[in-house]
């Protein structure tokens, strides 16, 4: 019978055991000699949000995200360490862990792997505190938060919260939440403060919290009801003063107002002083450029150039000179030494595009750049220093193209580092009415013209579901102020493609009314049970009744549901 391996040596404070599974209770991991994740708690997937089929196999930093991390682990080399961190969690969310972790060696002394554990500080109250779900939504959605009564009068509040308003605690409570954080959402009537009443969560909507001098601080504002009848409202202040005004937030080129993106947003503004490899994700036109830009605009490499490649572009052997530059007469046509993008972007970031269509033979040498951060120009033999950051980008799904071949997995590792995944427009609605108000702003300051849209041309272009995403979006509206022939955008002028969406939708006539049968009044239930669980967001609705989202609203229209 094989020896059963001995179980890997525990970090101070943890008494040993017989077999690491012993630490199931507690969020623990280990990782190999290139320390890559070879064991994962289930408690680990709970605290950081990686379950363990994303944690195994990848670099630990990957899954294990934090400032030291990003700085430099220092484990292998002193062999032990104990120290209180901020993790980020795959959604963004920082939490703050005691992280405890112990090398272990062969007999040689060499190091092996290690064992390290997370235990979460200041853990949220036990139920019936009162302030358990306020504690709870404060660590996860923002820096100032205020608990309101029924009557939604201020009744606690963050101490930053009194410092950003500029008046004392004690002026802001009974203070009614219309007042200090403005009637577009919570006055009476509203649709926001009624769903919030109702039960309901909202969350990324901006408003401005009135400050002592009569200003609106512009804010990201999330809100729910908890069990105690009070409702509890997250803020966090946004750069942008403006951003209340609009509706929306603008953040180095993105348009945004969804949860979705303003965790994205959030989560490089936490890395800003980050030069770790990006690998961002996401279908074609969805902005993985503009992430790619926020990124290097707010690291310490800002001020260097950002020089971006399309690696789908171009034929390898035409790439690789792209890429690393040649000398004179490496190949036929080189009548010069040309410099390649890692030169062009020394002291800055390289952005490499659809980094998923690079051939194999140039992934070895893009992954001996960024394991030596050296490269040779074509046709010379002089090495060269490559001081540049890389962040990548593809639409391809590069785990499979791992597991068929055709993407090299110790580059893979290599390039997600830090990893961002930009959801598809149709996973982020929130976002589509700010992106069509500021597109068609830009467009039609562009051509000249002020320019807006029929409430029934806004309500086809809401409901398509933008396959090509915000590029497609563009070009939809590009097209349709191009063939406007007035002030007002009409369903005529868009796409065709987007025009058969309003046909489709157009209500059949009817003779004469007829009672419901019993089919269509269980249809009609069905629908509005649908509705209801997903909270009215009709993507969510669709997926439950196996229906497309064109074919919903065309049957919550003819059920009088819309």
């Amino acid at each position: 019978m094989p020896e059963r391996p001995a179980a890997p040596a525990l970090p101070a404070g943890v008494e040993p055991a017989a077999d690491a599974a012993e630490l199931a209770g507690l969020a623990w991991f280990e990782v190999d000699a290139d320390r890559r994740i070879v064991r994962w708690s289930d408690a680990a997937a709970t605290l950081t949000g990686f379950p363990a089929a994303d944690a195994i196999g990848a670099a630990c930093i990957t899954a294990v995200r934090c400032h030291r991390c990003l700085q430099g682990c220092r484990l292998f080399e002193v062999g032990q360490v104990d120290g209180k961190v901020s993790l980020f969690r795959k959604d963004g969310v920082e939490v703050a862990v005691r992280k405890r972790g112990r090398a272990h060696r062969d007999r040689d002394g060499r190091v092996i792997g290690a064992v390290e554990v997370l235990q979460p500080l200041d853990p949220p109250p036990a139920p019936g505190s009162g302030r358990g779900d306020l504690d709870a939504m404060a660590q996860a959605l923002g820096r100032l938060w205020i608990s309101a009564d029924p009557e939604l009068r201020v009744v606690d509040l963050s101490p930053g919260l009194a410092q950003a308003a500029g008046l004392p605690a004690e002026a802001l409570r009974g203070h009614p939440l219309a007042e200090l954080l403005g009637g577009e959402l919570w006055a009476e009537g509203s649709p926001f403060r009624a769903a919030i009443l109702r039960g309901e969560r909202r969350e990324g909507h901006l408003a401005g919290l009135l400050t002592a001098d009569g200003r609106r601080l512009a804010v990201s504002l999330s809100a729910g009801r908890g069990p105690d009848g009070r409702v509890h409202v997250m803020m966090r202040p946004q750069d942008d003063a403006t951003s209340h005004d609009r509706g929306y937030l603008e953040f180095e080129g993105l348009v945004l107002r969804s949860p979705a993106m303003l965790r994205i947003v959030r989560l490089i503004e936490l890395l800003g002083d980050s030069e770790a490899t990006a690998l961002i994700t996401g279908e074609s036109g969805t902005g993985k450029e503009l992430v790619a830009r926020a990124l290097h605009s707010r690291s310490p490499r800002a001020s260097g150039p950002f020089v971006a490649v399309n690696c789908g572009a171009l034929p390898g052997e035409l790439l690789e000179s792209e890429l690393f530059g040649h000398v004179r007469g490496a190949f036929t046509g080189a009548f010069r030494d040309r410099p390649g993008r890692f030169e062009l972007a020394q002291g800055g970031t390289l952005f490499l595009d659809e980094v998923g269509d690079l051939p194999l033979p140039l992934q070895v040498k893009l992954l001996r750049v960024l394991e030596d951060h050296s490269y040779q120009r074509v046709g010379e033999s002089r090495t060269r220093a490559a001081d540049v950051r890389v962040v990548a980008a593809t639409n391809v799904n590069l785990r499979q193209a791992v597991a068929e071949r055709r993407f090299r997995e110790d580059l893979y590792y290599r390039l997600c580092v830090l990893p961002i995944e930009i959801p598809p427009l149709r996973q982020r609605r929130e976002d589509l009415d700010p992106l069509i108000r500021h597109l068609l702003t830009r467009i039609g300051r562009q051509r000249g013209r002020a320019v807006q849209l029929s409430p029934h041309a806004a309500r086809v272009l809401l409901a398509w579901d933008w396959p090509g995403n915000v590029r497609e979006l563009e070009n939809a509206l590009e097209y349709a102020v191009a063939v406007c022939e007035g002030q007002t955008i009409h369903v005529g002028d868009l796409p065709a493609e987007i025009r058969r969406l309003a046909e489709e939708e157009a209500p059949a006539p009817v003779a004469a009314p007829s009672t419901p049968t019993a089919e269509q009044a269980g249809e009609a239930r069905r629908i509005r049970l649908a509705l209801e669980a997903a909270h009215y967001r009709r993507d969510e609705a669709a997926q439950a009744l196996g229906r497309s989202r064109t074919t919903l609203w065309r049957k919550m229209k003819q059920h009088g549901l819309a």
